[in-house]
C-alpha cells in the first residue's frame, strides 16, 4: 500500500516553526504513520535510509554542478551510519548529510549551512483529529545572490524529492 502524501502548512506545534520568519522557502508533507513508538530520530534514520535511488543521482549531479560554483558535495541521502543506534544520536552529530541541531522524541531538525545559505530539515510526529501523522518539514534562509540561484532550481525539484523522500517512511 502506498502512502497518502499531502503538501501542508508546517505545523504550528513544531520547533522548527520557530524558523519560518524571514525563510526564503519552506514547505510541509505529511503522511499517515501509526508507528508512535518510533521516536522522530529512528522515523528520520529509516526514512531517509531508504531514499530513493533516482534521488541519490539527483544528488550525484547536484553535487558535481555546484561545487563549480562554491558550494560544497554534501554527499548522498543514504550516508548514515546504519551501526550507530537512533537514541545513541546527540545534538551536535551528524546524520548522513545533515547535522543535527534539536532532537526530543516528537521531532528532530537536521541542518546544512554554508556561506550562502542554511537548511533546515524536520521530521515531526504530529497527531490531529487522533490520527498520527509525521510531518516532513524544510525552512531555507539564504544569505546572497548565489543561495538566491541556488533556490531557483532546488525549490521547484524540492516539491517532488521531498513526498518521494516521505513516501519510503
Amino acid at each position: 500500500m502506498k502512502n497518502k502524501i499531502t503538501e501542508t502548512a508546517i505545523p504550528a506545534s513544531s520547533k522548527i516553526a520557530e524558523d519560518l520568519p524571514g525563510a526564503y522557502f519552506y514547505d510541509c508533507f505529511e503522511t499517515p504513520f501509526p508507528h508512535a513508538d518510533l521516536s522522530a530520530m529512528q522515523i528520520y534514520m529509516d526514512t531517509f535510509a531508504k531514499t530513493p535511488a533516482w534521488v541519490n543521482a539527483m544528488m550525484g549531479i547536484r553535487n558535481r554542478v555546484v561545487v563549480l560554483f562554491g558550494l560544497k558535495n554534501v554527499g548522498g541521502m543514504k550516508a548514515l551510519n546504519k551501526s550507530k543506534p537512533a537514541e545513541a544520536y546527540k545534538v551536535g552529530d551528524k546524520a548522513g548529510i545533515f547535522s543535527l541541531v534539536y532532537k526530543s522524541d516528537e521531532e528532530v531538525i537536521l541542518c546544512d549551512s554554508d556561506k550562502h545559505l542554511d537548511v533546515k530539515v524536520s521530521v515531526s510526529k504530529q497527531t490531529r483529529d487522533g490520527q498520527p501523522f509525521i510531518a516532513l518539514s524544510t525552512v531555507v534562509h539564504v544569505h546572497n545572490n548565489l543561495g538566491r540561484a541556488y533556490m531557483l532550481f532546488v525549490g521547484p525539484a524540492h516539491k517532488v524529492i521531498a513526498p518521494a523522500v516521505l513516501a519510503k517512511a
